[in-house]
């Protein structure tokens, strides 16, 4: 999450760092209440699909979806924006496979939330967090932190004063996806493989049920479960992310961006949700392989 900005085409946002430096999300917390759309049962995969595809056509901002594979229906999230007619509009839009959703209510709202860890700086005004150091084939350093914390910056500073400069953006994809690739230009900054004392050796996929760890700035560490995974999050404004890691683990302005781990494996970066990490919260994850494998890069 970085700290907040505010454009003429953008909403406010929030990032998050852990092993130093940039990224971004939005966060909201599930309530155990669901609304469930006709009846039980299972659905195919071409069902559930095609109920995917018809809610981002419904593009209501605050939604976020997903298949839940043990009961087989469509898991949709609504934050408190969503309205009864934008529920019965989404329903609409599902047709004959209106049966397959799933609707759950949570309080708060997805938006998304910039302000880091180890923080960095954007030339552009705001602040995030680091996700994780990385290196190419050749041995050049690069940090991986969320797409919308690079989207719009290109030079990255170490303080506020912005009189330390950590590197350049070398890649930024968001939305759509959710991460972004800084390159170091200061030799003399100390690039760890680590998050805080945890040192990150592998990087792999999130698996529902998998305990996970998660650093930011804000605050700082705590630890929870996958409940779902290819999540989709509508954040308002056209900003869609897809095939996300959703987690029970909670977060607050200032986390996004930050690193997503299972002991010593690199798992996300924080993308967004809504809550506290006094009441709790869900929390939406960017894969770290997708983008350590689309920037041929590696943890070490």
């Amino acid at each position: 999450m970085r700290t907040m900005r505010t454009t003429p085409t953008r909403t406010i946002r929030l990032l998050a760092v852990t092993a130093g430096l940039a990224a971004a999300a939005a966060l909201a917390v599930p309530t155990a209440n669901a609304d469930s759309t006709g009846t039980a049962g299972t659905y195919s995969a071409a069902a559930l699909a095609a109920t995917g595809d018809a809610v981002r056509a419904a593009d209501v901002a605050g939604t976020a979806w997903h298949v839940d594979t043990a009961t087989g229906r469509l898991v949709v999230t609504a934050d408190s924006t969503v309205s009864a007619a934008e529920i019965a509009k989404i329903k609409q839009r599902a047709g004959a496979n209106a049966a397959a959703i799933e609707v759950e209510r949570t309080p708060g709202r997805f938006t998304k939330l910039i302000s880091g860890g180890d923080p960095i700086y954007a030339d552009a005004g705001w602040r995030c967090s680091l996700g994780f150091n990385v290196r190419d084939s050749a041995g050049t350093s690069y940090f991986l932190t969320a797409g919308h914390c690079t989207d719009g910056a290109r030079t990255w500073y170490a303080n506020s004063a912005k009189t330390t400069v950590l590197g350049t953006t070398a890649g930024s994809s968001f939305p759509g996806n959710d991460y972004g690739l800084v390159r170091y230009t200061n030799s003399s900054i100390a690039k760890p493989g680590t998050v805080g004392s945890v040192d990150i050796t592998s990087a792999g996929n999130a698996t529902v049920g998998l305990s996970v760890t998660r650093r930011g700035s804000t605050t700082g560490i705590h630890s929870g479960s996958v409940t779902g995974l290819n999540a989709t999050v509508n954040y308002g404004g056209g900003d869609i992310v897809s095939g996300l890691i959703r987690t029970n683990v909670c977060a607050e302005p200032g986390d996004s961006g930050g690193p997503l781990y299972s002991g010593s494996r690199a798992i996300g970066l924080t993308s967004g949700g809504s809550g506290n990490c006094s009441s709790g919260g869900t929390t939406f994850f960017q894969p770290v392989t997708e983008a350590l494998n689309a920037y041929g890069v590696s943890v070490y």
